[in-house]
């Protein structure tokens, strides 16, 4: 056993061991000691009318329920064109899934399930992909060819998605640095998953095929922040163009870390990028952790080629039947088996992420590997966080060691399994406890929001890429690409800089750049010559708010906004009645601008009838006079005013005239 490491109380110490510190706690020196490099895969939809590779309508979701047809299939690995299988097409070959297929007539095609060949590709889609290329200063490719990306683990009928590169290179403009960009590919969208239990997985088909554009750069951050920097800046720069869906699940991120030492690990689905900075946080202590793991035993173990675990099955005779162990175990109908790893003393409970320890990366794999649900086993250290039975007491854990034959510095696991997933459930611990002689494997994980993340697959490798067969190469002219050029959006660092230029408060950037509206605020600028300060916060700020509070009563169009200040124009109407309007413009998306006037009880008054009322209201003011100074008797009389006078005369400019007039006594 390891000199400097104690198991009594091992996860506290482990916490030490490797230095750990919570996120908002850490400084840019953290991550450079630790190695940390991050790149991104952003993943978003496209907007378009049709699918990518046949011609059903894209955007039609579906509820799980809500189906006309269901398909089963199994899933089998295919050799590559080098002979070879790929890691993760074995992995999930393995789990002996049961993949069930819901179809909506509405949504999906024979294509779909693969019974027909491919159409040609979404021509829209390619331009939308080619026009983002271009905002990322990538070299567009001469000929497009198409791909299949083994997938095996259902998500995609065929077993493969068709993907294609459309740029390479590029880089995007971070606040301290640029990151590079390796590539732009366009591929069609995937199944959306309904429900993972055992050996059954569930998908609809309504999202399979649906135009998506994938971002890929190098892993040039440094820090987690700037990993949530250089994902808002491309989410930012796709949403420029006006062609990217948007919702739950329209835009998804795969965020790949390493650090020194340590291998890359793919985090894979991260639904929001406020997301990301926990997140990789977390995975380079993780891997921080697996490798102090490494560390300690490979002083306890000289040849990792001989280490292996032994096992035996349990009854009510070595177990307490009244324990939680042995009821979850006879409620699924399972076998209780026992298992010694030799000399894991103290890495069981060894800390890897917050609330979770080693043991919890032997239960991710029995859940995904094994398809045993949890809670499916405990050990002799401590509860995984997150099982919910009552733990073998002292005595029954001597009763397992001596039937295991157990040695002083060996640790113990019980899990529980059907006969048929035995074989591959211990497999699956023997063979997670030599990947720790190696220290991190290369994984997807799945992320949670609060910052944890559990196995997901192991991270695909060349051997699941090759040609498809069924399409050919597709030719991209220079025409076709100065054509896309010269409709570009402006660069969202030009678009900071404007509204920096036009000094809109900082805080409505996020939420301009997100829902793309500094063109629109610029188009109102140079065709009515209004303030811009004024229209970005109208925006950011208004709107935002309104948005927050109001349910409107059909679709509201942003670029409603812009018809509002064309009436407001044509009218010859003061803008600051723009904000009045707002509200029940957002509420009545369809009603006509004169009657939302009228609604909020709007009357044209002329500039001399409305000075007319200043001296009966400052008569009133001298009556009930607090103050002596002019500024409270011009707000005052201000105030009285301001109903009949926005829409007909600029506030600034009636504050001057009742001032001149004070001044003038």
């Amino acid at each position: 056993m390891s000199e400097d490491f104690n198991p009594g109380e091992n996860y506290k110490e482990s916490l030490q061991l490797i230095g750990y510190i919570p996120r908002d706690e850490a400084r840019q020196e953290v991550y450079t000691n630790l190695g940390f490099k991050c790149g991104l895969e952003i993943h978003q939809q496209l907007k378009t009318a049709k699918k990518l590779f046949c011609r059903c309508p894209a955007g039609l979701y579906q509820d799980g329920d809500d189906f006309d047809a269901e398909l089963i299939r199994h899933m089998r690995p295919t050799l590559s064109e080098l002979g070879e299988y790929d890691g993760t097409a074995l992995m999930e070959f393995r789990t002996r899934k049961n993949i069930i297929y819901r179809i909506k007539d509405e949504s999906a095609c024979t294509y779909d399930i693969d019974d027909t060949p491919p159409f040609p590709i979404n021509r829209e889609a390619l331009d939308i992909t080619i026009e983002v290329a271009l905002l990322l200063k990538a070299n567009i490719v001469g000929e497009l060819h198409i791909t299949r990306k083994q997938y095996l683990d259902g998500s995609i009928p065929t077993g493969f998605q068709r993907t294609a590169i459309v740029g390479i290179e590029g880089d995007i403009p971070l606040s301290n640095k640029k990151v590079r960009m390796i590539q732009i590919s366009i591929e069609e969208d995937s199944c959306r998953e309904v429900s993972d239990k055992g050996h059954f997985r569930t998908y609809t088909t309504d999202r399979l095929g649906i135009p998506l554009m994938e971002m890929v750069t190098y892993p040039d951050m440094k820090t987690p922040d700037e990993a949530a920097e250089a994902g808002q800046y491309l989410r930012f720069l796709a949403r420029s163009t006006g062609k990217m869906r948007t919702g739950i699940g329209a835009g998804r991120e795969d965020v790949n870390v390493s650090i020194t030492g340590g291998e890359r690990v793919e985090i894979k689905g991260v639904a929001h990028i406020k997301w990301i900075p926990e997140l990789t946080h977390n995975e380079a202590f993780r891997q921080k952790a697996l490798l102090e793991i490494k560390r300690i035993i490979s002083k306890r173990v000289n040849n990792p080629n001989q280490w292996k675990i032994n096992s035996i099955q349990l009854n009510q005779n070595n177990i307490a039947s009244g324990s939680g162990t042995y009821r979850e175990a006879r409620n699924r109908k399972s076998n209780l088996i026992a298992v010694n790893l030799p000399q894991f003393e103290g890495i069981l409970s060894f800390f890897t992420q917050p609330g979770k320890m080693f043991a919890t990366e032997l239960s991710d794999r029995l859940k995904v590997i094994a398809c045993l649900e949890r809670p499916n086993m405990t050990h002799s250290e401590a509860f995984l966080a997150d099982d919910e039975i009552d733990p073998l007491g002292n005595e029954e854990w001597k009763n397992v060691k001596k039937l295991l034959h157990a040695k002083e510095g060996d640790a113990q696991i019980v899990f529980w399994a059907p006969d048929d997933d035995i074989k591959t459930a211990l497999e699956t611990i023997e063979e997670r406890c030599l990947l720790a002689f190696e220290g991190v494997p290369n994984e997807t994980r799945k992320s949670f929001p609060d910052g944890t993340t559990i196995f997901e697959r192991v991270l695909p490798g060349a051997d699941r890429m090759y040609p498809d067969t069924d399409s050919a190469p597709i030719s991209i002219d220079d025409d076709q690409i100065e054509k896309i050029r010269e409709n570009l959006p402006d660069p969202v660092d030009s678009r900071l800089a404007s509204l920096r230029k036009w000094r809109v408060p900082e805080d409505t950037y996020h939420y301009l750049l997100k829902r793309n509206l500094v063109w629109i605020i610029q188009k109102i600028v140079d065709d009515f010559k209004v303030s811009p300060k004024f229209i970005g916060t109208l925006f950011g700020h208004d709107l935002r708010h309104i948005e927050t509070r109001i349910v409107p009563a059909a679709q509201f169009s942003y670029y409603t906004i812009y018809g509002l200040f064309k009436f407001l124009d044509n009218r010859k109407l003061d803008i600051a009645i723009a904000r009045e309007i707002l509200p029940e413009l957002y509420a009545h998306p369809k009603m006509v601008f004169d009657s939302v006037l009228t609604t909020i009880g709007y009357k044209k008054h002329s500039r001399n009838d409305i000075l007319s009322n200043v001296p009966a209201l400052r008569k009133k003011f001298a009556e009930i006079r607090t103050s002596s100074e002019s500024r409270a008797e011009i707000d005052w009389i201000m105030g009285n005013l301001r109903k009949i006078a926005i829409g007909n005369i600029p506030l600034s400019e009636l504050s001057t005239s009742i001032g001149e007039e004070i001044n003038r006594d």
